[in-house]
């Protein structure tokens, strides 16, 4: 399989943007939170998996401790600042997280 075709050229920064606004959105939503925690995962792999092929293990687990770092943070700092302005800040750290440890070099 190559690499273009096996998401090589991926953007992940987006992806896990969009897992962890996405996931907030769909467990808030509809209440069940597991469902919301189904798509935070689905990003974390789809995202993983792309850095684990351009960039091997150590930055792919760094980043994805990065991201879950991040899904842990956003429970204490929602109740310093909001649920929506964590769901924020989380979501661009690792975006910026993601994109300088991984998507600008893919380019």
């Amino acid at each position: 399989m190559s690499t273009e075709s096996s998401g090589g050229r991926l953007p992940t920064a987006p992806v896990v943007a969009a897992g962890l606004a996405g996931g907030y959105v769909v467990a808030s939503s509809t209440g069940i939170r597991p469902l919301g925690g189904l798509v935070l995962g689905a990003a974390g792999l789809l995202a993983g998996r792309t850095w684990l092929m351009r960039h091997g293990p150590t930055t792919a687990g760094l980043l994805g401790g990065v991201y879950l770092l991040a899904f842990g943070a956003s429970h204490p700092l929602a109740k310093q600042i909001g649920a929506w302005p964590a769901v924020a800040v989380v979501s661009a750290v690792s975006a910026a997280a993601a994109y300088f440890g991984s998507d600008r070099s893919a380019r």
